[in-house]
């Protein structure tokens, strides 16, 4: 049985298991942003915070991440895949508009990343956009006791997924723009492919993606705002993307 298919539980467990995990996000957030950057510490505690959403899934009544929208049932790799693909040729596309505007300084040559900083990239990369993607639309998705429509999940999710990052607050308002864009073609990701991988795959797949380009071509941002406007436009083309692809829900249900 998928997550979609059992049953509810009740809305007290779901605010508690949430704040469980909000808190220990937000220590890791914290530690690896502005307390400790640079110390084992911040990325130790995220790990334990995507760690801790299996148990807290079990006592949603749910089978751990399955709880969530992380079933590996169907076509759930092809979504993923499919999906960082799309997210990759649009943070490409973005750095080559922003490098045409001035708004990125790319060296002229090139530099050699090895395997093991792209094994490093991976994982970096996959652990917290999967822990977010399930505070920030996995709760809302397959475990809380509530209706939502394709509309107000997407608002709600994004919403929360521009509040969740309590450590960006005095960033100004293009980044919580920024955010809320982002949030916004993640979260109907989800609800299009009623899976949580939809959005692992955009947000995972645009996160990698830039971790690596800015090893692959030493980036530098000359106008933060701009690249702000530049990342959140890109978001809302695959939003567009997403809300124009009706995908066969077969894929990640079967």
């Amino acid at each position: 049985m998928n997550a979609t298919a059992e049953e509810k539980p009740a809305l007290t467990k779901v605010i508690a298991g949430f704040v469980l995990m909000f808190v220990l996000y937000q220590a890791a957030e914290g530690a690896q942003t502005v307390i400790a950057p640079g110390n084992p510490l911040g990325p130790a505690l995220m790990v334990a915070a995507l760690a801790i959403a299996w148990p807290i899934g079990r006592w949603l009544g749910g089978n751990g991440f399955d709880r969530f929208g992380l079933a590996l049932t169907g076509r759930w790799w092809a979504v993923l895949l499919g999906g960082m693909l799309i997210a990759a040729l649009a943070k490409l596309t973005s750095l080559a508009v922003g490098a045409a505007g001035g708004i990125y300084a790319v060296s002229v040559e090139p530099l050699a990343v090895p395997a093991s900083a792209v094994a490093i990239a991976l994982l970096s990369t996959f652990v917290p956009s999967v822990a977010e993607d399930i505070l920030t639309r996995g709760f809302l998705l397959t475990a809380a006791p509530i209706r939502l429509n394709l509309w107000s999940f997407t608002l709600l999710s994004a919403l929360l997924y521009t509040a969740n990052h309590v450590w960006r607050f005095d960033w100004g308002i293009t980044e919580q723009v920024r955010l809320f864009c982002l949030g916004l073609a993640y979260g109907a990701a989800a609800w299009r492919w009623r899976s949580l991988w939809g959005a692992v795959a955009l947000h995972w797949g645009w996160n990698l993606t830039s971790v690596l380009a800015d090893q692959v071509l030493a980036l530098e941002t000359a106008n933060m705002d701009a690249s702000r406007i530049i990342s959140g436009s890109a978001h809302l083309l695959l939003l567009a993307i997403v809300l124009l692809w009706v995908p066969n829900r077969r894929e990640v249900t079967a």
